[in-house]
């Protein structure tokens, strides 16, 4: 009777079980180990040596924690140029390069119209009246990690951008993101476009009544823009419950006030101070809700930065090291004037932006004038400039005497179609600021480790503590999140996971 029992239990336990196979198939008890959580904190402007320069000013539960218990990539590299905010957002998330993700920079031309990288109009403005609402990442050619994540998970996951900078939160979120909030400054709160939703969540507008500044008021160059910012994460944990169940949601934050305040008042003094310790102080605070809303160990954080930047080429002066302003609004004129009066029409340069020379092909074709006879003119004056080392044609830079490495990045900066039409070097410590006396900011966009050295440090699920100095790039940052979650890498990726 006893061995008739446990005969009947056996096959009652079978029945059961392939019963549950046939309601879910394709499904077993076994699942894929991931975080709860993956949150992407993206620095604008923030320079690799940042991490140590004010290292012993930060709070042991704040940056420092993420260095301290993380693993940090010492030599992170973008491997393209220019090395700007909508590229590096982009190559972030999509493990790619601007030939491959179309976002060679933040403005552009697309077959001669001038484009915002995430610029829309067929999509209408939410939470304000302004076209600073009419924003999407339809611009963008390649997918992204917050896409691979949802087509993993049937689109169970939740995926939401959060930036001061439009730009910033829409890129990193994707195409199939839940939801992307950037600063409206017009509207003086946080907005998002039709192309997500059609309505303000509930929980955005009670955090939008307590950030409201008045119309046209610049956060940007503030530290209240890292406080804000981080306000809007911290409500998107609690309202939309990320990390708080068995899938994972991916949160990508970008904090711009860093990169404005980089800008207006340079890599050293009070002001980047400022903004590095209160940027330290919301990073703990976050940790901590972290901690507590969605549990230590269970979210996975990686923390870098869209690109560098120089330091002010007065201060470079002060202790001896060659620097200066390139000043390019001031070559243009004469130069323009020059290839008027040879070529016959008018504006031969339509923009000098980021060191790239965008050219006016049609006013050449209705001329009958030859684009590369233009080109070839254009790079004359440029070497005629004595910081300028070099200047390519984007088409024929790989049969020019450019060094290697560089030359490389230009051609993954160089997207058809949507690229300039000359790429040029400066001399190292020449960025295009001005030249004055009282100058005191700074910018970015070469080649040179200023510019292109960048964090990249992982924080949290599975994560063990320690350091790597080999060559690590940009792109390399979606594929190695990736491969810890065990999902596809992005669709354009050509970078490798290295952990």
């Amino acid at each position: 009777m006893q061995q008739l029992f446990k005969f009947v239990m056996k096959k009652l336990l079978f029945v059961v079980l392939a019963a549950l196979l046939l309601a879910h198939p394709g499904k077993s008890a076994a699942q894929v180990q991931r975080p709860r959580l993956v949150v992407g904190l993206v620095v604008d402007q923030m320079r690799w040596d940042y991490l140590y320069y004010y290292y012993d000013q930060y709070r042991t539960d704040g940056l420092r924690r993420l260095l301290d218990q993380g693993y940090s990539f010492q030599n992170t590299l973008i491997n393209y140029l220019p090395a700007v905010t909508a590229v590096g957002h982009s190559s972030i998330y999509t493990g790619s390069v601007p030939a491959f993700t179309g976002i060679v920079s933040n403005n552009f031309y697309i077959n001669g119209r001038p484009t915002y990288c995430v610029s829309d109009s067929t999509v209408t403005p939410v939470g304000t009246t302004a076209d600073e609402g009419r924003m999407s990442p339809r611009n963008l050619l390649a997918t992204g990690i917050g896409d691979m994540l949802k087509m993993a998970t049937d689109g169970r996951s939740k995926v939401i951008g959060i930036s001061l900078k439009d730009r910033a939160a829409i890129l990193p979120a994707g195409f199939a993101a839940d939801g992307a909030y950037w600063w409206g400054k017009k509207a003086g709160h946080f907005v998002t476009s039709t192309y997500y939703r059609n309505d303000l969540p509930e929980w955005v507008k009670r955090v939008n009544r307590e950030v409201q500044v008045k119309s046209g008021t610049n956060v940007f160059t503030s530290v209240a823009g890292v406080t804000k910012t981080f306000q809007l994460a911290d409500a998107a944990i609690d309202n939309e419950q990320l990390g708080q169940d068995s899938v994972t949601d991916l949160l990508a934050i970008s904090v711009s006030s860093t990169d404005a305040i980089g800008h207006t008042y340079g890599t050293r003094g009070t002001e980047n101070h400022d903004v590095y310790m209160e940027l330290d102080r919301q990073v703990a605070a976050f940790l901590k809700t972290l901690d507590e809303k969605v549990g230590r160990g269970n979210y996975l954080v990686f923390l870098s930065a869209d690109h560098g930047a120089s330091h002010n080429p007065n201060l470079l002066k002060q202790r001896r090291i060659p620097a200066g302003g390139l000043e390019m609004w001031n070559w243009v004129k004469p130069v323009e004037q020059k290839l008027e009066a040879r070529f016959g029409f008018a504006p031969v340069i339509l923009n000098v932006s980021n060191n790239v020379v965008f050219l006016n092909h049609a006013g050449a074709a209705k001329a009958g004038k030859s684009i590369s006879d233009i080109k070839a003119e254009v790079i004359s004056n440029l070497l005629d400039n004595e910081h300028v080392i070099a200047a390519v044609d984007y088409e024929h830079v790989l049969t020019t005497t450019l060094p290697q490495p560089v030359r490389e990045m230009v051609v993954n900066g160089y997207c058809r179609g949507r690229s300039g039409d000359i790429y040029f070097v400066p001399k190292a410590g020449w960025e295009d600021v001005s030249n004055a006396a009282d100058y005191r900011g700074t910018t970015h966009a070469t080649w040179n480790p200023y510019d292109t050295h960048i964090p990249f440090v992982l924080y949290g699920w599975h994560v063990k503590h320690g350091e790597s100095t080999e060559e690590t790039h940009i792109t390399d940052i979606a594929p190695t999140i990736c491969a810890m979650l065990h999902i596809q890498m992005p669709g354009c990726c050509v970078g490798k996971a290295r952990y």
